[in-house]
């Protein structure tokens, strides 16, 4: 490989490594997560069983297929607005909404 391929592969692979974070811990929305979402859904988006216990209602994980198939509309919709039991979460700005979709989308199993 010469070294005008070399220089442009390693230019290729740094730009998706700027633009795709590597691990879940990288990204954007993981700090509004923590702030917002973790005590319910747990910092692995597993879902906290004793929280669906007392609320009586499951918490799916959000790593699930089932979550995963949703729009990013919808879950938006859900963490604006809320769904079921849960209630919305007015203290983020769409911005901080739109990167909790996006880190939701780092937890898929």
């Amino acid at each position: 490989m010469s070294s005008h391929n070399k220089l442009l592969r390693g230019f290729g692979l740094m730009a998706i490594s700027v633009s795709i974070p590597l691990f879940a811990a990288d990204h954007p929305g993981k700090a509004s997560y923590d702030k917002a979402c973790k005590s319910c859904h747990l910092a692995d988006g597993s879902g906290n069983q004793k929280m669906a216990q007392m609320m009586k209602v499951p918490i799916r994980p959000l790593g699930s297929k089932e979550v995963q198939a949703k729009s990013d509309a919808d879950l938006k919709n859900a963490i604006v607005k809320g769904t079921g039991k849960m209630k919305p979460v007015p203290s983020l700005s769409a911005k901080q909404a739109d990167d909790v979709v996006g880190y939701i989308r780092t937890l898929k199993q």
